[in-house]
């Protein structure tokens, strides 16, 4: 597997952050040894935030992302700054870029608040050494210069000290089973599959299990039941994409476990709970209420896509109320959230745990129940107490 094909969700996220002609940009390039930013003298070069992919060793695949000058200026500035702390939301380590000559100043301060607020790991980088070092340096700081690569690789070894990996960080689904358990595994082929692949959670619950020595069996929907009777011994758990849950629960036998890609990410990402909880919102709507279904990822909606199309109808069924829905996706999340009675998110799969959690709590301290589209599904076809009996913990709040 190459570098580049590691989900982005999966990477550890570290966030440029600084005034404008800092030396933000020169940074990151430094750290890859690539022009992967644009640098000038010019203030406010860098107006959205640029992504490079690469390996830091002990670390492994991480990404770099350069922001937007947190010092910027007018109502263009306003609005890259407001990207700029939307990046600070899925940042697992903050370089905080400052030049040496000008030293920490109101707006570097703000920032290093923010991380702490946050309990984002931060380094502070004092750049520009070639014009004047800062020698009265702190534990968490260094001074470098990007113009001679002085002090890069000691920069990049301090980067990978401060990361601590969360140790109570779930896997997605081989701890759930046993070596040599059958697992079956229904992954619906329709026009929104990519043409030659599987859909990347597909592909990680795939890989999970199989590092757990789970004997993994792939199929379509209507396929199922053939599988179910070519089997000589019971398969210990059936994963389904959430869209095929009527048709899979109804053809699994009651003393078979079932739960749906959607719900393991939940877990995965750590909001299961917050999700299992929100969902009872359903019952409480009225008409002309307002339901934000959120997506993490960008792509080309069908014209039977689950998030715009069959979502609302199947709420729509559900509720018999007439009920209004926005949409979001990818990086975008409203930050507030009073308008809404409910928000419906995906499974999260290309966003970071970090993320995702924040756009929980984001909810949850607006009073806005917040669910997953795994969940919302199995509770509006009556099938959610089956779908989370893996989850004892759970299953006995329902």
């Amino acid at each position: 597997m190459s570098l580049n094909s590691t989900p982005l969700g999966e990477r550890v996220h570290i966030g440029i952050f600084g005034n404008r002609n800092a030396g933000k940009s020169s940074i990151i390039n430094a750290l890859t040894g690539q022009n992967t930013a644009l640098v000038s003298a010019t203030k406010g070069t860098t107006t959205d935030p640029v992504y490079k992919s690469m390996e830091l060793l002990p670390i492994g695949p991480i990404t770099l992302i350069d922001t937007a000058g947190f010092d910027d200026e007018g109502e263009l500035g306003l609005m890259r700054i407001e990207k700029t702390k939307q990046i600070l939301n899925k940042t697992d380590i903050a370089l905080l870029v400052v030049d040496s000559q000008a030293g920490l100043n109101e707006t570097d301060l703000e920032l290093i608040s923010i991380f702490k607020s946050k309990n984002i790991k931060y380094i502070i980088v004092y750049n520009k050494s070639d014009i004047f070092e800062n020698k009265s340096l702190k534990e968490n700081e260094i001074s470098v210069s990007a113009v001679n690569n002085k002090n890069i690789n000691e920069l990049k070894e301090l980067i990978a000290s401060v990361y601590e990996k969360n140790p109570a960080a779930l896997p997605l689904v081989k701890d759930l089973v046993n070596p040599n358990d059958i697992v079956i595994m229904v992954t619906p082929i329709d026009s929104a599959a990519p043409k030659g692949r599987i859909i990347l959670p597909q592909q990680q619950v795939l890989r999970d299990l199989l590092e757990g020595g789970a004997i993994t069996i792939t199929v379509r929907e209507h396929e199922l039941p053939q599988a179910l009777n070519a089997v000589k011994n019971k398969p210990k758990l059936i994963i389904t994409d959430s869209q095929a849950f009527k048709f899979v629960n109804a053809n699994t036998p009651a003393d078979i476990l079932l739960t749906s890609f959607s719900i393991l990410f939940a877990r995965y990402k750590g909001v299961l709970d917050y999700a299992v909880k929100g969902v009872k919102a359903f019952d409480k709507l009225n008409d002309n209420d307002t339901i934000l279904i959120s997506e993490g990822c960008t792509h080309h909606r069908q014209c039977d896509d689950i998030g715009s199309v069959k979502l609302p109808n199947w709420i729509k069924n559900y509720t018999g109320k007439n009920l209004n829905f926005e949409f979001t996706s990818g990086g975008t999340f409203p930050s507030n959230l009073t308008k809404y009675k409910l928000i419906v998110h995906c499974g999260s799969c290309m966003l970071k745990d970090i993320e995702v959690i924040h756009r929980y709590q984001s909810a949850a301290s607006q009073n806005i129940p917040i669910t997953n589209y795994g969940i919302a599904i199995a509770y509006l076809h009556n099938i959610l107490k089956r779908s989370v009996e893996i989850f004892p913990e759970i299953y006995k709040q329902l």
